[in-house]
């Protein structure tokens, strides 16, 4: 939008960023056009996805396309963290890439809680149904979770 300004991102001084998970959303241009629920596309930002966790440049608890955004539950490393450039370098890999149009900016918060980053899997995972998408959240292609050799310790796979 013109004369907008950017949207905060930063954390405060005295907020670890690594310490924290963040809900984020992403979304394309224009709202309702499907660039992102699509096959090809999908195999791409998986890549990007195991790409960047391989580069310690974030770590996704979950991460689901829609057909116009993504939500996903990320985690930024402590050391050289940037997460609008994170954020802005694997938007703009992808536009040039697949020529997907992003909003210019990104939605973030910080989450302060167990209870809030449950409430915010449960928001993510039901986005597909909610949109009548697919009847149950568990048969929807487009959402990348930790497993193999991504799977936290101890953890099973799922």
């Amino acid at each position: 939008m013109p004369g907008r300004n950017s949207l905060p991102h930063e954390s405060p001084p005295w907020i670890d960023p690594a310490a924290h998970t963040w809900f984020m959303t992403v979304c394309c241009l224009p709202k309702g056009k499907n660039q992102l629920a699509l096959p090809e596309v999908w195999r791409e930002i998986e890549e990007s996805i195991v790409s960047r966790i391989e580069r310690r440049l974030w770590w996704p608890e979950i991460f689901l396309c829609m057909p116009d955004h993504c939500h996903a539950l990320l985690s930024f490393p402590e050391e050289g963290s940037s997460i609008p450039k994170t954020m802005r370098d694997w938007k703009h890999w992808l536009a040039h890439r697949l020529g997907i149009a992003w909003q210019r900016d990104f939605f973030d918060h910080r989450l302060r809680s167990e209870e809030s980053a449950e409430q915010k899997m449960a928001y993510i995972w039901q986005n597909p149904v909610r949109a009548n998408l697919t009847k149950r959240p568990e048969d929807w292609t487009y959402v990348w979770r930790p497993k193999g050799k991504y799977a936290p310790p101890g953890r099973a796979e799922g």
